[in-house]
């Protein structure tokens, strides 16, 4: 098989998992990576794919994943996440840390380990999910809009640090998208990441998963820099237009 190979990180749910799905349909033969294994390999089952066990938080873990990946086109960094809601003057640092370890350090982890195959390959590719929380600021949002800028920076200084080579950068500026994200963020409490998606009808991991694939799936010479999405009720991180219960 010649079909080009695709690694996702954080594809056990949610984003990764529907990104594993429609570089599946696309061609791409699907490396899989993520901390759950038992359902890692239940979604690389679906899509023909290997299912590696992956921490971005882990630089062992990271390098052990990456000796196994031979060849790599396509990089999509999607790992990552937010704990808690908290104001700067109760910042919880434990949380800030990982915050930072699994958006920041753990993307510049597995990139480069995998810019040298990117790049052998002909026409690479990394795609970086951050968030609109990476252009703007909330209350009780630091932590996660600070990993998430600083991300997003380490991201955009590769496209220059890499010009002339034959490796494209994108990156996906997700707005709401219902799926585990205000799970974590609360640490199970499902009652209040329902209220997060209460009243509006959020972006799914699918809308995201069919853009990433169609970032990757352009002309090589073709870059989709950046690409913002968002329900069309929200007009920014903190300003959405919620229905009033009973309505549709």
């Amino acid at each position: 098989m010649n079909n080009p190979i695709a690694v996702v990180t954080g594809a056990s749910a949610g984003i990764g998992a529907a990104t594993a799905r429609h570089l599946a349909r696309a061609g791409f033969r699907v490396v899989l990576g993520a901390r759950r294994l038992d359902r890692l390999a239940e979604v690389a089952e679906e899509v023909g794919g290997v299912a590696i066990e992956l921490d971005v938080t882990d630089p062992a873990s990271v390098e052990a994943f990456t000796d196994q990946v031979q060849g790599c086109h396509v990089l999509v960094n999607n790992a990552g996440g937010a704990r808690g809601l908290d104001r700067v003057d109760a910042a919880d640092e434990d949380r800030w840390r990982w915050m930072y370890e699994a958006n920041v350090l753990g993307t510049l982890r597995v990139t480069k380990a995998l810019l040298p195959k990117l790049i052998d390959s002909g026409n690479g590719h990394v795609v970086t999910v951050t968030s609109i929380a990476a252009v703007e600021i909330y209350d009780g949002g630091a932590g996660y809009t600070a990993a998430k800028h600083a991300q997003s920076a380490l991201h955009r200084t590769l496209r220059g640090e890499f010009l002339g080579e034959p490796i494209r950068f994108t990156e996906v500026l997700p707005g709401m998208v219902e799926t585990e994200f205000s799970l974590t963020r609360f640490e199970g409490d499902t009652e209040r990441a329902d209220k997060v998606y209460e009243g509006i009808q959020p972006l799914s991991a699918d809308d995201v998963a069919e853009v990433i694939a169609f970032a990757v799936t352009r002309p090589p010479h073709v870059n989709l820099d950046q690409i913002v999405l968002k329900p069309r009720a929200q007009a920014s991180a903190t300003r959405a237009h919620r229905l009033s219960p009973g309505n549709s």
